[in-house]
């Protein structure tokens, strides 16, 4: 047989890639960022997500912080740590700054985090499980996931001077707008304060982050199976962390310790699993997909959940294009790679 043939394209697939080629990457990131953050999690339902309120609010929330974030770490010559480290910073500007969840004891979500952690006018746990859970799940994820959608374009700018000005602009007028109209509750000021001075510190750091996970090893990375799996895991060990030591009545500093280590661990674990800096598109996407197949298995359940005092109705319909849009992501990913293997 010769494999020095061209591999023959269908003109359906030839259509589809000529499509991706003229999709911006940006325009992608933009809403994906709000529908893995807060669609795909269940935080806003599709009745929500899906109001022309929240179709504008959340892309130039979530979208903008994911975009600046990846532009930023770029820009700097720097990547996933710097990513990560700007992550924090966005979940303490959405969560702390934004809609005070930090502060506010009766923010609708809370629960029993209204008064478990609650200390000197701040909600510590609820506030350092939320920080953590933006940083990963809405600004990480979804710039991994694009990337793995436009790899010829994964090392170069998607953003211009205008348009990285354009979305900064866009970002704080949408901080003020839920600042001054979400809620009427105001917040202690030094607390606020201390809460805008994190953000300042972890720009600053995100700078001089190094560009990898760490030093380039020898060592293989996990197969993308196991890789999955422990990513599963360790969002599973999170929401554990988050929700059930509260519920178990476990000692605050015992939970905020708890997700600290936690945070190291995976990140030590994580590191290892990509041998050291150096998986594939599939480890990628292993690493990706493991973290969102919990929402994945949550979604029907959000859906079935009578407590919710919200409507969750189409969080199935939510899982399961979710998981097609990961399968065909990773079809995808092993078509690109016979292709270049030819």
């Amino acid at each position: 047989r010769d494999n020095s043939r061209p591999v023959q394209v269908p003109l359906l697939g030839q259509l589809k890639e000529f499509l991706m080629s003229r999709l911006p990457p940006a325009l992608v990131l933009y809403f994906l960022a709000p529908i893995v953050g807060e669609l795909l999690s269940g935080s806003a339902p599709p009745t929500e997500f899906f109001h022309p309120f929240g179709l504008i609010v959340l892309p130039a929330l979530y979208g903008s912080g994911a975009l600046l974030a990846r532009e930023l770490a770029l820009r700097w010559g720097r990547r996933w740590p710097s990513i990560l480290t700007l992550g924090l910073a966005y979940g303490i500007l959405e969560e702390g700054l934004m809609v005070k969840s930090f502060f506010d004891p009766q923010w609708p979500d809370l629960g029993l985090m209204a008064t478990y952690g609650r200390w000197a006018g701040v909600n510590w746990v609820w506030s350092l499980s939320l920080t953590l859970y933006h940083a990963v799940v809405s600004i990480a994820i979804p710039i991994l996931l694009v990337e793995l959608l436009f790899p010829e374009r994964r090392d170069e700018p998607w953003l211009g001077r205008r348009g990285a000005i354009g979305l900064s602009i866009l970002l704080v007028l949408d901080v003020l707008l839920g600042l001054f109209l979400m809620t009427p509750y105001k917040p202690p000021l030094i607390p606020y304060l201390l809460a805008l001075v994190a953000v300042v510190v972890l720009f600053r750091q995100a700078r001089r982050m190094p560009s990898a996970w760490g030093p380039s090893g020898d060592k293989r990375p996990w197969k993308p199976l196991w890789t999955g799996l422990t990513s599963f895991a360790g969002i599973l060990a999170f929401f554990f962390g988050s929700w059930a030591l509260p519920e178990l009545g476990a000692p605050v500093w015992a939970t905020m310790s708890y997700l600290i280590l936690l945070a190291w661990a995976v990140w030590k674990i994580m590191r290892r699993a990509s041998g050291e800096s150096h998986w594939d598109d599939l480890g990628r996407w292993a690493a990706a997909s493991g973290a969102l197949a919990f929402f994945i298995l949550l979604g029907p359940l959000m859906e079935n959940d009578p407590s919710r005092t919200d409507n969750p109705a189409g969080m199935t319909l939510v899982a399961i294009a979710a998981a097609l849009g990961l399968i065909w992501l990773r079809g995808r990913i092993r078509r690109r790679e016979r292709l270049s293997s030819t």
